[in-house]
Order: structure tokens, then sequence, then C-alpha cells
């Protein structure tokens, strides 16, 4: 059954923005409502089409009134935040993700009319730790790396998704635990870490990093919306990166410091407003994390257009990041030291 009147939840986001305009020009959608507690970006206001925005909260129960006055059948909640960009209230995000997503989902039950949910979730859900899986699935074990994180809200936001499949079996869910999201015009976590000119790394340390072009993640939960694909899936593109080679690839100098003293880095970054080091972040970047992506292939029906490489690449393109050093010098005083080291050697 197709999906006539479509409500997004965190329109103000980049994702849930995009996706708001793209499901505005689609005209299959008899209507397209977007919510947050502030308008879309200014471009999204200008491509969204026929949708309409609508200020409201989705911690205020009121949202139940949105959804059942405009008779929404299908809902697809973008507002969890499992990774943000630049320092964040804690106590006002883990509301949003948590009692913001507890009262939505409750609106959705009471709403009879309300017959699918698309939920973007996060693959930080696993955790990430020494005796981590090397790959996770679908049926994977829910471990957050701390237990008070954003992670340990997309948890217990999970927690009461499968609460409402309870109640409302009628219901199809599609639940995306997506990877970090990076791109050119993506705001994250990793987009800020990478973009520094010296990044901080902890000695000894070489994680493997899976990512999610911002296209793909979007074409996803398109294709949720437009189509019924229940069940949970992981959202990832093919391939790995480690931390040292996505520091090169993006030519930043890495600083290899001891474990112990990253946090105060953290948060000397967090107090200069530059970047959010969550301890979520801090042990996805000495551990990482990786995902299998066969049921989104297979069931889903949806291949990621992007490698992981060519999304980490096409975001450093975009965000015009140039080398920190210039080569040729770099290679000149490389080779002004290997001189010095066999003419001293020479002289012995």
């Amino acid at each position: 059954m197709a999906s006539n009147i479509v409500l997004v939840t965190g329109v103000a986001g980049d994702l849930g923005g995009k996706l708001l305009a793209r499901l505005g020009t689609n005209p299959e959608f008899e209507r397209v409502l977007g919510v947050d507690t502030a308008p879309p970006a200014k471009d999204v206001l200008r491509r969204m089409g026929r949708a309409e925005f609508v200020r409201a909260d989705i911690r205020n129960p009121l949202i139940a009134k949105v959804i059942s006055s405009a008779e929404v059948d299908t809902v697809v909640h973008t507002s969890c935040t499992a990774h943000p960009a630049g320092p964040s209230r804690r106590s006002a995000v883990k509301e949003v993700n948590v009692i913001g997503t507890m009262r939505l989902l409750a609106a959705c039950q009471r709403a009879p009319k309300v017959r699918k949910l698309v939920v973007k979730s996060t693959a930080a859900v696993y955790g990430a730790g020494a005796r981590s899986q090397a790959v996770f699935t679908e049926d994977s074990e829910l471990i957050p790396a701390s237990a008070s994180g954003y992670a340990k809200d997309a948890v217990e936001m999970e927690g009461y998704v499968r609460g409402l499949m309870r109640r409302r079996p009628d219901i199809t869910v599609t639940l995306a635990r997506f990877a970090n999201i990076i791109g050119p015009e993506v705001d994250t976590v990793l987009a800020r870490y990478f973009a520094l000119p010296v990044v901080p790394t902890v000695f000894g340390y070489d994680a493997r990093l899976q990512l999610l072009h911002g296209s793909d993640a979007l074409s996803v939960l398109e294709l949720a919306t437009l189509q019924d694909k229940p069940g949970v899936f992981n959202v990832a593109s093919e391939g790995v990166l480690t931390v040292s080679q996505a520091i090169r690839r993006a030519g930043r100098l890495g600083l290899p410091m001891p474990g112990a003293v990253v946090p105060s880095v953290g948060r000397l970054l967090r107090g200069a407003h530059v970047v959010d080091f969550s301890a979520d972040q801090l042990r996805l970047l000495n551990f990482g994390r990786a995902v299998d992506i066969t049921k989104l292939k297979k069931e889903f029906g949806y291949t990621p257009r992007w490698t992981t490489r060519e999304a980490f690449d096409d975001y450093v393109a975009g965000r015009g990041l140039r080398p920190v050093l210039d080569g040729g010098r770099l290679a000149g005083l490389a080779g002004k030291v290997l001189e010095a080291a066999a003419t001293g050697q020479a002289g012995r």
C-alpha cells in the first residue's frame, strides 16, 4: 500500500531537510509535512515543492494532534542525534532522542491511520571495544560504548520502536542503523575531526572506520518511504579506512599521543567549540567498527553507490581540504635529513 500523507521529523537537520525537499517534489504523495522546532535550511525551503513545514516539538504531546488532524499514514523519524558535530547540551539532546521518540511513537500508536514508520538509528548501538566483533550483523547484541552517551539514547529509542511493533503489528516498521555519515555538506563529529590541521590520535591504535555517504543515507530513507521495507538494516558503504589512512587522504598531520591525554584534548577542543568528542566517539577512534550490509543489499534491495573510500574522498574534495604541508617542501626536508644521516655515517 502506497504512502499518501507523510510526516518527517527533524527537518532542521541536514538529512531530514533534504528528505523533506525530495519527498515534497514527488507527485506520488498527496501531502508531505516536515516538523521541527526550527525551520529547515534556506536552500531546503526553496526546493521543497509542495511540502509544508510545521513548527512543532516532538517532545510535546501535541505532536499527536498534528498526526491525527493531518491523517498522516507514514512517519519518518530522523530526529535522533548520534554524532553531534559541535558542543551541545547533553540533556537537551537526550530529551529529543528519548522523550521525543517516546512521545512520537505514542502518537503513532493512537493514530489509526498510521501504517508505516521509518526510523533513522545508528550503528553506534553495537558499541566499540577491544572485544567487539570484527563485523556486526543486525542480530548482534546492542552494547553502547558508554552508559550515558548518545548511542545509549539510540538503544533506548529502538526499545520503544520494538514496543510499538508489539502493540501495533499492523504498522510496517523500517529501522535503519546508519554508519557514520560523511560528505561535502555533512557536518558531523568525524567531518570536523578530519578537518583539523593536526589530528590527535591514540598511540598504538589505528581503528578501522566504515562510513556512509550522505546521498546513500538519503536514498535509503526515500526508498523506505516509497516502498514497504520491514525490518532492521545496517546501512553503510562497502570497505573500510583506517584512521591513519583517512588522515593522509585528507592531507592532515596525525599526532599520536598517550590514551590518558586524549580525553583532556577532547575537552579542550569541545571547550573551544571546535568538535564534540563524546565517550562513544573516543572509543570508535580507538577500536573502530564495521557492519555487515548483506541484508541491506538482498532484502532491502539497495547497494550503496559510494564505497567508504569514495565517500571520504568526496568529503575531502567537497570541503576543499588541502595538505597542511606542501609536498615539495616536505620531500625536500626529508631529502636533507637523509643526506645528513648518510654524511654522519660516512664520517664515522
